[in-house]
């Protein structure tokens, strides 16, 4: 069990460097910014995989629903997302706004900023079971010639969990239609 949390502090501190490494190379070079991909907002389902559980109680990870949205703003590489948790666990609703790179026309990766608040249960949802702040790196696909996204992204809530003070760490993916 401590190489298992040794492990999910040497992963946060990863995501936490590459978050940071992506956000600085766009400022760094900001012409990479200035692409706008081809593609818009989206609304789209999945599913998501908790990876951690509250240290006190061993609960916490699983399988939930998603839903998933995200509206673009057009004219900057910013994004409003949103996901819903449901199934499985505690409602969660996880609010972010994303700094968006585009790697090609049809493909871009974000970071984003924002909040995860959950249902009061009994059972922690996959991004944990208090309001928490949270970080979540994301790639958004575009299939050619279609109006189908796929989506995969990972959220780090930050000291997630009421009893274990811990972070929980979920990965989810699925698809969209673009609007």
């Amino acid at each position: 069990m401590k190489s298992l949390g040794r492990w999910m502090g040497h992963t946060a501190g990863a995501a936490l460097l590459a978050t940071v490494a992506t956000v600085t190379g766009a400022a760094i070079a900001p012409e990479a910014a200035q692409a706008q991909v081809a593609y818009g907002s989206y609304v789209g389902v999945g599913a998501g995989i908790g990876i951690t559980n509250d240290a006190a109680t061993g609960q916490g990870s699983g399988v939930q629903g998603v839903i998933s949205g995200r509206y673009r703003l057009l004219r900057y590489p910013v994004s409003i997302r949103a996901q819903g948790f449901l199934f499985g666990g505690d409602f969660a609703f996880v609010p972010t706004v994303s700094y968006d790179v585009p790697l090609s026309w049809n493909t871009d990766v974000y970071v984003g900023a924002g909040a995860a608040f959950v249902g009061g249960g009994d059972e922690p949802s996959i991004v944990g079971n208090k309001t928490s702040f949270v970080l979540q790196p994301g790639i958004d696909y575009l299939f050619p010639n279609s109006n189908l996204v796929a989506f995969g992204n990972a959220i780090f809530a930050f000291d997630a969990y009421r009893e274990g003070g811990n972070m929980a760490v979920s990965v989810q993916g699925g698809v969209g239609i673009q609007f």
